[in-house]
């Protein structure tokens, strides 16, 4: 919509009036609350979880009872092995097997060399010492009573009894912690063996899910595009109405302030018509009443001067003051200022306003109008940036990396299930055999413990060390039985210990301890150390060698897949997920996009010129106190009504019927005068007062008024594009900072769940921690705490032996007895007397 005329010729002039430079200032120094975005909580999108499903779940130790024996068994095999690491003996073995030397192996295992020296020393030396004792008990040449009574006898007897309650508690401790740890090293074997397989299946599927994961990763850009479509398909709209929003205070505010001055041109012509009309007639009706004034003031004064008149004086005063109070010829002459706005308004302002508010009221619309082809193309870059997307899953490095990882992993879940099997088969074994040799030792303890019990309250109830008795008796057969189980089961438990002490213990000084402190790790990485069939470089087909310390390192660290492989041809994922690669067009766009508002006007050229036509009228330069000294003056000088209340009170009193008849006819006539043309005259100075009043009124402010609205108009119609163009680039910057929000969301989602869910680097680090807390702390701990406490328990068993066969002659009855204290000498067929000593 082109501009009129006389809105294209208005800035013709100089400077800018006052008002209008003061609210140009005041628009220029706006709050800075208008360049600042909306605050509130920007939309969190929810994505799918890919490849959380593929997860190794991490295993951990868990204390228990038995740690502070897990630690002292530690230290042991510290003590047994305290050679380092056998990297040269390893590397021939696993190079040139035939080619390591028995004395090699036995310098490293030199420590488990001299426990089999003397777990070999005992399978012989007890059971062939068991042996001999069978045969000398046979001759009756080796145990049995004690043949002879001396004081010192319960002394003995109390501490063999107080050693071997101590031995036999050191053997039920240890075999129940054999017992407990037996039964944890069932219960951890199992779930352990099943989780071996399950791992490298998990592994395997999350290999192989990669390329998968990778392109569902790329799928799940259509939820922020849905978005921002959604967005850009609100915007053109939602900007008009935020524009229009803005400004609507501004122009509503303009445009009231032009409907005011509009009216108040409106009142001004209709009271300065009003003023003249009433001027004029009452300058006409003025004539009139001076005639009749005239004439009744002739009458009224001859009447009252008359010598027949009674009291007349005061009468005949007012009388003579009939005559004109005011005179409205002389007030100034509005003709000039009448005619002027007689002409006004040319505009048709009602129209003007309504046009105005249309104007201003369509920028939606218009906005949209201008953005429709800017959202499509914004659209259509959206889309373009899935594309971008897809190249994203098609250069990913892993994906042609997979089949041979996930190939090594299939084929180590083959071939550890048979070894698995095997394991828990033997297991089961012995598990069967641990417990059979426990109960021996359980047994053993069992036999000390009542024979203990049965020995003491038999000594308790003999009154005589050679009286026979029974309780005492079993005591002792209690304990030579212990002692039997203890030489016919020595062997069987020292071979089982040795057997598990030499798995378990090499194990945790060969395995875990160089596990847990990465020796392992270092080895692999040498190369050389492994055989090509072993290299995991080769076995992946990758052309740079794997640093395993290097690469469980950034996998603790939840590095990709990727990085990790040190594959050939370098791959960033930060350059693939950088926002600018896929919004920088976008951006671009609706930073060049603009919008013109140059058709926006509120006020044309002919509601201009009646503006300023009203301004030059000249209605502030009237004399209106002139108007208003002139209505102070009465219509008459003196009150006819007063005067006619005074001739009618003379006639009461007059004794002259025709002097009171003249008086009565004279005060009827000047209530005629008063009723009729002065009543009138009243009215008519009222009317004229209140136009007065208005035009008086606004006068003074006219000037001001008219120069305020032609400023806020011209203010609004020159700043109103500029101002709805900067809020306007404003509102664009906020929305293009939004929708990269949306892209930033979205690529934070990828980085995050490409390094930590489809592409994790993280659940390799795991499982080799998970095969380390299972093999090391849940199953070889409770392993070597088990051949532990059943080794101590075997090895206690010789004092036990010990400890029974002296106790057993304390628990049987005396042969002989000392007859004299003072003699050693013995008499083979005395009679001892009755005695009451007791042992």
């Amino acid at each position: 919509m082109p501009a009129p005329p006389a809105r294209r010729a208005r800035g013709s002039g100089s400077a800018l009036p006052l008002p209008l430079s003061l609210a140009l200032a005041w628009v220029l120094l706006e709050p800075a609350r208008s360049q600042q975005c909306p605050s509130g909580n920007p939309l969190v999108h929810q994505f799918l979880e890919i490849g959380a499903d593929q997860r190794v779940p991490a295993q951990h130790r868990v204390p228990c009872s038995l740690d502070p024996l897990y630690s002292i068994v530690r230290r042991y095999l510290d003590v047994i092995q305290q050679n380092p690491f056998p990297t040269g003996l390893l590397r021939v073995a696993l190079n040139q097997p035939s080619s390591v030397r028995t004395s090699q192996v036995v310098h490293y295992q030199v420590g488990y060399v001299v426990c089999a020296v003397i777990a070999a020393l005992f399978f012989v030396a007890v059971p062939v010492t068991g042996l001999c004792f069978c045969c000398c008990r046979r001759r009756r040449r080796c145990g049995g009573h004690i043949k002879a009574y001396r004081r010192s006898l319960a002394c003995w007897r109390n501490l063999l009894t107080v050693c071997l309650f101590l031995t036999t508690a050191i053997l039920l401790a240890g075999v129940i912690c054999a017992f407990v740890a037996n039964h944890w090293v069932k219960e951890q074997m199992e779930p352990g063996a099943r989780a071996v397989p399950a791992t490298f299946r998990t592994l395997r599927q999350h290999v192989s899910s990669i390329p998968q994961g990778v392109q569902s990763v790329v799928e799940q850009f259509a939820v922020p595009r849905q978005q921002m479509i959604s967005d850009l398909d609100s915007i053109s709209r939602s900007l008009g109405l935020s524009v229009h929003s803005l400004l609507k205070e501004q122009v509503h505010s303009a445009l009231e302030a032009v409907q005011g001055r509009a009216q108040d041109l409106q009142n001004s012509r209709h009271h300065m018509e009003s003023l003249n009309k009433t001027v004029g007639t009452l300058t006409h009706y003025q004539g009139e009443l001076g005639l009749a004034l005239r004439g009744r003031k002739e009458s009224a004064l001859s009447l009252l001067d008359d010598p027949r008149c009674t009291s007349c004086a005061r009468a005949l005063d007012k009388a003579q003051q009939l005559e004109l109070g005011a005179d409205y010829r002389r007030v100034p002459s509005v003709e000039k200022v009448l005619k002027t706005l007689r002409s006004l308004p040319k505009a048709n302002f009602p129209d003007l306003i309504r046009q105005g508010n249309s104007t201003f009221n369509s920028i939606p619309g218009h906005t949209v109008g201008k953005m429709a082809r800017l959202v499509q193309e914004l659209k259509d870059e959206v889309n373009q940036a899935s594309g971008k997307l897809q190249s994203l899953a098609d250069s990913f490095p892993v994906a042609r990396h997979t089949q041979p990882l996930t190939d090594a992993l299939m084929q180590a879940e083959q071939r550890s299930r048979p070894y698995l099997q095997e394991v828990t088969r033997y297991e089961r074994y012995r598990w069967i055999v641990g417990i059979l040799l426990c109960s021996v030792v359980l047994l053993v303890v069992v036999c000390n413990l009542l024979g203990l019990s049965l020995g003491m309250w038999g000594l308790a109830r003999r009154e005589d060390p050679s009286d026979y008795e029974c309780r005492g008796a079993a005591g002792a057969k209690l304990l030579l039985v212990g002692v039997g189980f203890s030489f016919l089961f020595s062997g069987l438990l020292v071979l089982l210990v040795f057997a598990t002490f030499l798995v378990g213990g090499n194990v945790q000084t060969l395995l875990c301890k160089n596990w847990a402190n990465r020796e392992i790790y270092k080895f692999i990485d040498t190369p050389g150390n492994l055989p090509p069939s072993m290299n995991i470089t080769q076995q992946l087909g990758l052309k740079r060698n794997l640093n395993l310390s290097s690469a469980y390192q950034r996998c603790k660290k939840s590095a990709g897949l990727w990085e990790v492989l040190q594959l050939t041809d370098p791959y960033s994922l930060e350059d693939h997920l950088h926002i600018s690669q896929y919004a920088r067009d976008f951006q671009k766009r609706l930073e060049n996009f603009n919008v013109q508002f140059d058709e926006i006007y509120l006020l044309d050229g002919a509601g201009r010129q009646d503006l300023e036509t009203f301004r030059q009228s000249g209605l502030d330069q009237l004399d209106y106190p002139a108007f208003r000294a002139e209505m102070q003056n009465p219509v008459v000088r003196t009150s006819l009504d007063d005067l006619a209340k005074d001739l009618e009170g003379l006639q009461k009193i007059q004794n002259n019927s025709t002097m009171a008849a003249r008086l009565a006819s004279e005060a009827q006539a000047l209530r005629k005068i008063q009723n009729t043309t002065v009543l009138t005259q009243d009215a008519l100075v009222a009317k004229l007062n209140e136009s007065v009043h208005f035009l008086s009124a606004m006068a003074p402010h006219l000037q001001l008024l008219l120069k305020q609205t032609m400023a806020e108009i011209t203010l609004v119609e020159t700043l109103l594009p500029a101002k709805a163009q900067r809020h306007l680039r404003q509102e664009i910057g906020c929305f293009t900072r939004k929708q990269l929000g949306h892209f930033s969301q979205y690529l934070n989602w990828v980085r995050r769940t490409l390094t930590e869910d489809v592409a994790s680097c993280q659940p390799l680090a795991t499982a080799l921690d998970n095969g380390r807390v299972i093999l090391c702390d849940r199953i070889a701990e409770p392993w070597n705490a088990f051949w532990f406490s059943l080794g101590c328990c075997t090895f206690f068993l010789i004092p036990s032996i010990i400890f029974a066969l002296k106790l057993t002659k304390h628990f049987l009855p005396i042969r002989n007895r000392l007859v004299s204290t003072a003699s050693e000498e013995t008499y083979p067929f005395h009679i001892p007397r009755v005695t009451a000593l007791k042992l």
